[in-house]
């Protein structure tokens, strides 16, 4: 996630065309924020607009907007988001679900920055940075005649990979850790942090519903914990110990050692004395350990984690 946001904040202040890729609840729309709000634009509009969930014959008219009579309907001109975005940001958000009939004005636009309304005969300028997303595999789309791939190619400029939260090992506790402050704070609950089976819960679980469902759970484990640390049944969790198999012993160990450091820098949030008496070493070896694996405590502590 380091490298993610490393990403945002060098692509942020420039125009380019961004495709942000991710499994659903990751945070993709979090992230486009993110890229409008760093960037020269940020005191414009941020317009997003979900590809999916407009009816596809109603999705031309939300883009680019219709003059007065273009359909039944049609009482009065009516401008789209790309216009409402004008100077600032348009997010479009699962873009690989984008009707195929749609995708040629689309790619038109990317390429001219121009648009024609529904209905209408002038061509209309507009000044807008573009940032799409999508938890489809673009490749499998084009294969598949779903999705043009020079369109793919003008929005893809960039491209971000998201990583699903299950991967992101000592980070899923980073993000709990501050979700449960934000949300005790909210709710107003005296709420002092995880309790051990809540953390081993979450160090367990699959998330296959990503950042958004772990804001969920967290968010009903605030309100319905009796103690002032949330336990896994808080969480609705079960204290689970799935292990990955791996034959390699050189590589089972390496990574096991480095993800153990990672995890015991995160629970002793960077403290490296802790850290130490978690893992059974001295200091003096943990920080010849983290050496080895390019570790630093730095980014661990409770200031990192807020």
């Amino acid at each position: 996630m380091l490298a993610v946001c490393r990403m945002i904040e060098k692509v942020a202040p420039t125009d380019v065309t961004t495709l942000l890729l991710g499994e659903s609840g990751t945070g993709k729309e979090l992230l486009a924020r993110a890229l409008h709000r760093l960037s020269p634009r940020s005191e414009n509009n941020f317009v997003a607009i979900n590809c999916a969930a407009i009816p596809e014959n109603l999705l031309e008219s939300e883009l680019f907007g219709h003059e007065k009579g273009a359909f039944t309907g049609a009482h009065k001109q009516t401008v789209g988001k790309v216009e409402l975005a004008n100077g600032g940001t348009l997010f479009l958000d699962e873009i690989g679900d984008m009707p195929t009939a749609l995708q040629s004005k689309m790619l038109r636009f990317l390429q001219e920055r121009v648009i024609e309304r529904v209905g209408g005969r002038q061509e209309i300028s507009v000044d807008v940075r573009v940032v799409c997303a999508t938890n489809q595999s673009p490749q499998d789309l084009i294969k598949e005649g779903l999705f043009r791939e020079d369109l793919y190619y003008r929005v893809s400029e960039i491209t971000i990979n998201i990583p699903p939260y299950r991967e992101r090992e000592e980070g899923r506790l980073i993000l709990a850790r501050n979700l449960l402050h934000k949300f005790a704070k909210k709710e107003r609950r005296a709420i002092n942090g995880l309790a051990d089976d809540a953390v081993q819960a979450i160090e367990a679980y699959a998330w296959p519903g990503n950042v958004r469902e772990l804001e969920n759970k967290i968010k009903g484990a605030v309100i319905m914990a009796d103690g002032e640390m949330v336990t896994a049944a808080d969480l609705g969790l079960q204290v689970g110990n799935d292990q990955g198999d791996s034959l390699n012993l050189r590589e089972v160990r390496q990574r096991a050692e480095s993800k153990a450091i990672r995890v015991a820098l995160t629970k002793s949030y960077g403290n490296i004395s802790k850290a130490a008496d978690l893992l059974g070493v001295t200091r003096p070896t943990l920080y010849d350990l983290m050496s080895k694996y390019g570790l630093s405590a730095e980014g661990y502590s409770k200031k990192a984690a807020s």
